[in-house]
């Protein structure tokens, strides 16, 4: 007969007791975080390749920390013809990979996630700190049908090669005549 209890494993005691007791000092393997930004505190004096120290303003952030951008669009839902009217404002404060180059050109390409998705583009515009597109596309859609759905956008470079960059979407539940305006966060895009 085994006795399977805990202790009669090796190092597993101890493997649970450094991970779970907070007075031990082993401090691998925890990290501290600034209760302002959510950047680990350590990072602020942490010194760069150069040897300079870097503020928590400065520290590039990685995955879902990093701030890709936010995307403007208007939504307006013309009853009488039943015609939903989609503007394309602006892009903020867009971030894309090195390897897409200085300038990109990037467009926005949006889909209404019917049974039968609908799919509309924006013209390409250099990337650049505030993308001004200024499009608005126009769909005769009933309306019982948009408010079940998801409107989708995918941010996209087209040079030097088609890549989505960035997404996000909002739901049409509340759609109406009177013109909503959004700002929409940008997400790395899904697998």
């Amino acid at each position: 007969v085994s006795d399977l209890r805990p202790s009669a494993l090796p190092g597993s005691l101890d493997v649970s007791r450094s991970m779970f007791d907070l007075r031990s000092p082993p401090h691998r393997f925890m990290k501290r975080y600034d209760s302002v930004s959510s950047v680990p505190s350590s990072s602020s004096s942490r010194k760069d390749s150069q040897g300079s120290n870097r503020s928590l303003d400065t520290i590039t952030l990685s995955g879902d920390e990093r701030d890709f951008g936010r995307l403007n669009v208007k939504l307006c839902y013309v009853s009488s013809v039943e015609q939903i009217w989609i503007t394309v404002l602006h892009c903020k404060d867009l971030s894309w990979p090195s390897s897409c180059g200085e300038n990109p050109r990037i467009c926005v390409k949006g889909i209404l996630t019917l049974p039968k998705p609908v799919h509309f583009k924006s013209s390409a515009k250099e990337g650049c700190n505030d993308i001004e597109f200024m499009e608005t596309f126009v769909f005769a859609i009933k309306l019982q049908s948009l408010q079940a759905v998801r409107l989708v956008f995918k941010i996209q470079t087209q040079t030097p090669r088609k890549k989505t960059i960035g997404e996000c979407s909002l739901a049409l539940r509340e759609l109406s005549s009177q013109e909503s305006n959004h700002w929409l966060d940008i997400s790395p895009p899904s697998k």
